[in-house]
């Protein structure tokens, strides 16, 4: 078989020849040159007006191209996703660095030479399409490998666990956190009472609770984003051996995020942040990449980690089970039409190719029916998967036919099988010729609706996520469980939720109810947990603190802390250059050559937009003013030298505040020359180290960098050096 190099399963637009003839190279794509249609071809020569029984009078029914044109109009949003509504997407490439044939037959992860394309959509879950980027929320991480043998969706999240473990309490959990019923706010958040209503009746979500109240839930960028495939899966190869595997997707900038005061500034600066920001990356030449990780467990060894693999709400600790990085995803092509692509690719978990196979993970096993349901409604019948994002590499022959929108066209008399009018075709392929074969694993059991006891440890996990924080990020999830109860109007369930924390950690729960003005609960009233059997000995459900079997295998997990991640770079990062009349010209064009010379974005932003005259009587443009961008969007901050534009900055109250933003958020500062006492000015309090005198510079820990003379060659390393820590906490004010 031809090996798969294209980025999308797709020909060549049409074009047109010398004779004005179409070549229609590819039904699916529309030529955007020549006369209009109507949608059976046919020329239009009038799209002014429509066809009226006089010139004053009634329009008349037989105006089949109005009507046409109406009804289309009128249909051309088709219903949003329930959950995953917002999301921004990419074309790009996937290769396995070495043959997994001892793990896998699946024939993309077993030929290095072999480029799969992708087509990878991020999301937010609980906002509408309409909603800001920036929400606190799960991400949705789901990639489409079209392989030669089919398609493969592995269809995950930024956050490798999830609130629930058995898929028949989604709609409860969804209805919860959406928009409360009787008022339809709010919007895009969980900061309300049905949602930690819901939560503080379900101890199995604790684990994700900490995770969402953490950074991870504000990420920097899609590209500055982890991804998990939250189940654990089936790996089998050709000698039909089963092993677990748990998926990841390790970006090579770093995992990132913002902090909470820069996410509500972004969603009213620029709700769109996320997707631009990805868009831009890709246009510039700023492929992001992320390398697919496997944790692999044996099957002799399930049992050995303290945790049940088939639960949702639990992970396999990197320092028990490391990430195997075995192969490179890399973005690299924007979408040619948001709607046709993005909004109506059809992710399914039971898109699975040969050598990967499904677990009993319950959660998975209601996502195999879900996904699947929901596009009858959503795409308008059984056949979206003849929509070219959907379409998968090889042809696809089977007895289905007709229904709403079907473009494949079936010759012959006979759609079904076995048959021999139409010679056999299509007949099921032999066995050993690499088709799917579901592992035969053996199962006996009874019919009941019930839950293991293995999956009742619902704290030691999130007792672990927690304290494997920094000081910090510990701060960061405190603030927001402050923000999110403090938003909950009925006093009993804040009780409930700080009763669930103090069994997460104590000193967490106490630093919370203070925010709120509540001491915790010593204990929890009861199990309060719906999955118990009515019938049960509740002692054998309660709360196991110390992991399955009455071990903790682990009490700290360095990888579940973002601090150290890559910072080693600040490709991508934006940095602004505060400016007036007046300004350095010199000094700015040095530290902007630096910095794009180590892939910075640069803007400059100054009183209003247009040409800026330099000190020297050369111009730089201005591509934003203080009226229409804020500092929250920027990662790192220069404050050049000349007096005249200083003094103009230094009077100008929305410069001032730029600048005291952009200290608060923690970000990196440089200042140089005249733009030391603009920074000085600007600081919510009064420098501790003063204003350098003339010709000296200092860099400290906060990530600022201050020269009283022009900049030089070491300071602005000393300045790209503190982008690429990203953030600077020390100077976050402390709770």
């Amino acid at each position: 078989m031809k090996k798969a190099t294209k980025a999308a399963p797709r020909r060549a637009a049409p074009r047109k020849n010398n004779n004005s003839k179409v070549e229609r190279m590819d039904p699916f794509r529309e030529s955007p040159d020549g006369a209009m249609t109507t949608n059976a071809g046919i020329l239009v020569n009038d799209n002014q007006n429509s066809l009226k029984l006089g010139d004053r009078g009634p329009t008349l029914l037989e105006d089949h191209f109005l009507r046409e044109k109406i009804t289309h109009f009128d249909h051309e949003r088709i219903p949003e996703r329930v959950v995953h509504a917002r999301g921004a997407a990419a074309h790009g490439t996937f290769q396995v660095y070495e043959p997994l044939g001892h793990l896998t037959r699946a024939g993309f992860l077993n030929d290095p030479s072999l480029t799969t394309p992708v087509f990878v959509r991020f999301s937010t879950v609980v906002g509408s399409r309409g909603s800001t980027d920036l929400a606190r929320d799960v991400r949705g991480f789901a990639v489409r490998f079209f392989t030669e043998e089919g398609n493969f969706d592995l269809v995950g999240n930024n956050i490798p666990v999830f609130f629930i473990q058995d898929a028949i309490k989604f709609p409860d959990l969804i209805h919860a956190a959406k928009p409360e019923q009787h008022n339809e706010i709010p919007q895009a958040q969980t900061a309300h009472d049905t949602f930690w209503d819901f939560i503080s009746l379900m101890p199995e979500s604790m684990h994700m609770v900490m995770w969402t109240m953490s950074d991870r839930a504000i990420p920097r960028s899609f590209r500055m984003m982890e991804g998990f495939g939250v189940h654990t899966f089936r790996l089998v190869n050709a000698e039909g051996t089963s092993r677990f595997v748990k998926f990841h997707w390790k970006p090579k900038l770093g995992v990132h995020s913002v902090l909470w005061d820069e996410a509500v500034r972004i969603s009213g600066a620029d709700p769109d942040y996320h997707r631009r920001d990805l868009w831009e990356a890709i246009a510039t030449g700023e492929a992001p990449e992320w390398e697919l990780g496997l944790q692999v467990v044996e099957e002799k060894d399930q049992d050995k980690f303290g945790i049940d693999l088939l639960d949702p709400t639990k992970i396999i600790p990197e320092e028990l089970v490391p990430v195997q990085r075995v192969g490179r995803l890399v973005l690299d092509r924007n979408p040619d039409n948001f709607f046709a692509e993005t909004e109506q690719v059809a992710f399914h978990p039971g898109n699975v190719v040969p050598g990967i196979d499904f677990t009993d993970d319950p959660l998975l096993q209601g996502r195999l029916f879900s996904y699947l349901d929901t596009q009858l409604t959503r795409l308008g019948g059984p056949n979206f998967h003849e929509i070219p994002i959907n379409r998968p590499l090889p042809a696809v022959r089977n007895e289905r036919r007709d229904g709403f929108m079907r473009q494949q066209i079936d010759p012959g008399r006979a759609n079904y099988e076995p048959n021999s009018l139409g010679a056999g075709c299509p007949f099921q392929a032999a066995m050993g010729e690499g088709g799917f074969a579901s592992f035969p694993e053996p199962v006996q059991s009874r019919k009941v609706r019930a839950r293991a006891r293995s999956f009742f440890d619902h704290y030691s996990q999130a007792t672990l996520f927690y304290r494997s924080q920094s000081t910090v990020e510990q701060n960061h999830i405190v603030n927001a469980l402050r923000v999110e109860l403090g938003k909950v109007e009925t006093p009993h369930v804040r009780e409930r939720m700080l009763a669930h924390l103090a069994n997460v950690d104590r000193s967490l729960a106490d630093r919370v109810g203070q925010g709120l003005g509540m001491t915790p609960p010593r204990e929890l009233d009861g199990p309060l947990n719906r999955s118990i059997p009515a019938d049960a000995n509740v002692d054998d459900y309660q709360p196991k603190m110390n992991g399955k079997n009455g071990k903790r295998p682990i009490d700290k997990s360095p990888a579940l802390s973002m601090m150290d991640t890559v910072k080693d770079t600040i490709r991508t990062r934006r940095v602004a250059v505060l400016a007036a009349d007046g300004f350095d010209g010199d000094g700015v064009a040095l530290v902007v050559a630096a910095l794009e010379k180590e892939g910075a974005v640069v803007k400059v932003v100054a009183p209003r937009q247009g040409p800026l005259e330099a000190l020297d009587g050369s111009t730089r443009n201005a591509d934003f003013s203080f009226l229409n961008t804020v500092a929250a969007l920027y990662d790192a901050v220069y404050l050049p030298g000349g007096a005249d534009a200083v003094a103009l900055l230094a009077g100008n109250p929305r410069a001032l505040c730029f600048v005291r933003d952009a200290f608060e958020q923690c970000k990196a500062i440089y200042a140089t020359d005249e733009g030391v006492d603009l920074y000085a000015d600007a600081r919510p309090t009064s420098t501790p180290h003063g204003r350098p005198p003339e010709g000296a510079a200092l860099v400290n820990e906060e990530g600022i960098v201050l020269l009283r003379d022009a900049p030089t060659k070491a300071a602005t390393t000393a300045f790209i050096q503190a982008i690429a820590q990203h953030r600077h906490w020390t100077r976050e004010p402390s709770n």
